[in-house]
C-alpha cells in the first residue's frame, strides 16, 4: 500500500513539473511582402525576436508573388 501512494505521488509531481514547462503565447504577427518561404519566414523570425518570443509557429502563408500570412508568437 505505501508503494502505491509513492508511485502516486511521484507521478502527480511529474506531471505538475511538466506543466510548468508549456510555452505561452505572447502574441501573433501579420507577414506581407515576401516573395519566397524563406524570405517569408525570416520576416517571422525577425519580428519573433523583436518581440522577445522564445519560438513561434507559423500558421498561415497564402498568395503566388507576394506571400502573406499569420504566425504565433510564444515565450
Amino acid at each position: 500500500m505505501n508503494v502505491i501512494k509513492k508511485f502516486a505521488a511521484v507521478v502527480a509531481l511529474g506531471l505538475v513539473s511538466f506543466g510548468s514547462f508549456a510555452a505561452q503565447e505572447v502574441g501573433t504577427v501579420q507577414i506581407s511582402g515576401a516573395e519566397t518561404l524563406s524570405a517569408f519566414e525570416a520576416q517571422v523570425a525577425a519580428k519573433a525576436e523583436a518581440a522577445g518570443a522564445t519560438s513561434y509557429k507559423i500558421v498561415s502563408a497564402t498568395g503566388g508573388d507576394q506571400l502573406r500570412g499569420t504566425a504565433i508568437l510564444y515565450k
